[in-house]
C-alpha cells in the first residue's frame, strides 16, 4: 500500500479538523488537537509558517496580530522565542515536527503557507517517518510541487492554480481535461464558490469523482450545510465543528 492509499484508507466521508477543535483551547496547539482526536476524528488540518531560524511553526497567519494582538510575523521570531510566547490554556506554538511526533497515529493535512517553511517541513515528515499519514498542500503550485519533490510518494491535494484550471476545464471542456489537469493528484480541497462558481455540482462531482481524486469542502460549521454536502458526496468535511461533524457523520446510514 502507497503512503497516499495508507492516507485515504478506509473510504469516507472524512472530518478534517481544522486547526483541531479550538471551542476550549487555542487553535493550532496540541491542546487543540487532542481535543478534536478525542473525538474520534482521524484527521487534523493545520498550516505551517517558518520561523526566523528556518524551523516550520504550526500557524495559520503570517504573524501574531489575530491570536495574540501582537504585531510580529512569525518569521521575525527564531522557535524559542515563538515556544515561549502563552497562546493560553498553557499552550505555545508547536513545530511541525512537535505536532507530528505528540500524535503518532493522527493522519495530517499540512498546508505550507510559506516557502521558507518547505524544507523544515520535508525534514520533520521524513525524520519521523510520517509519509504515510500526512497530505501536503498549498494555495501556491510552486511550493506544493516544491515539497513534493522531495517526498513524491505523499498524499497531496491540488494547489489553487491547478483547482482553478480543474474548475474552468469541468465548467468548458468536460471529463478528459480534468483528469490531465489532475494527474497525480488524489484530492481537492475546495471551498463552495470560486471564480463565481458554485464549485460543488452533481456534474462536477462526477468529474472529479472520474478523474480519481476525493472532493474535501471547507470551512463548513453547521450541520445542514454538513448533511447536504455529504448528501451530494463530498468525501470530507473540513470544519471548525469537528464535534458536530462527527455527529452528523455518526448519524447517517
Amino acid at each position: 500500500m502507497s503512503p497516499e492509499d495508507h492516507y485515504f484508507s478506509p473510504d469516507g466521508p472524512r472530518v478534517l479538523a481544522h486547526r483541531g477543535l479550538a471551542l476550549e483551547a487555542p487553535e493550532n496547539t496540541l491542546l487543540a488537537f487532542a481535543h478534536a482526536l478525542a473525538l474520534g476524528v482521524e484527521y487534523l488540518e493545520t498550516d505551517v509558517h517558518a520561523s526566523a531560524d528556518g524551523v516550520a511553526m504550526v500557524a495559520h497567519d503570517p504573524d501574531l496580530s489575530r491570536v495574540l494582538g501582537r504585531p510580529e510575523k512569525v518569521s521575525d521570531l527564531t522557535v524559542a522565542e515563538l515556544a515561549a510566547l502563552d497562546l493560553g490554556e498553557g499552550q505555545h506554538m508547536p513545530t511541525l515536527a512537535e505536532a507530528l511526533d505528540a500524535f503518532p497515529d493522527a493522519r495530517v493535512n499540512i498546508d505550507l503557507k510559506d516557502a521558507a517553511a518547505v524544507p523544515s517541513a520535508v525534514e520533520s515528515i521524513t525524520s519521523l517517518r510520517a509519509e504515510k499519514r500526512v497530505l501536503l498542500t498549498s494555495f501556491s503550485e510552486r511550493r506544493r510541487r516544491a515539497a513534493l519533490s522531495q517526498l513524491p510518494a505523499v498524499a497531496t491535494s491540488a494547489s489553487g492554480p491547478l483547482f482553478a484550471g480543474a474548475l474552468l476545464a469541468a465548467s468548458v471542456r468536460g471529463g478528459p481535461a480534468v483528469r490531465r489537469l489532475l494527474r497525480g493528484i488524489q484530492a481537492v480541497q475546495i471551498p463552495e464558490r470560486a471564480l463565481g462558481m458554485n464549485t460543488v455540482t452533481p456534474g462536477r462531482l462526477r468529474q472529479y469523482h472520474a478523474a480519481s481524486v476525493e472532493v474535501h469542502v471547507w470551512t463548513i460549521n453547521d450541520v445542514d450545510s454538513m448533511g447536504r454536502l455529504l448528501d451530494l458526496g463530498v468525501d470530507g468535511i473540513v470544519t471548525d465543528r469537528a464535534d458536530l461533524a462527527m455527529d452528523v457523520v455518526r448519524s447517517r446510514p
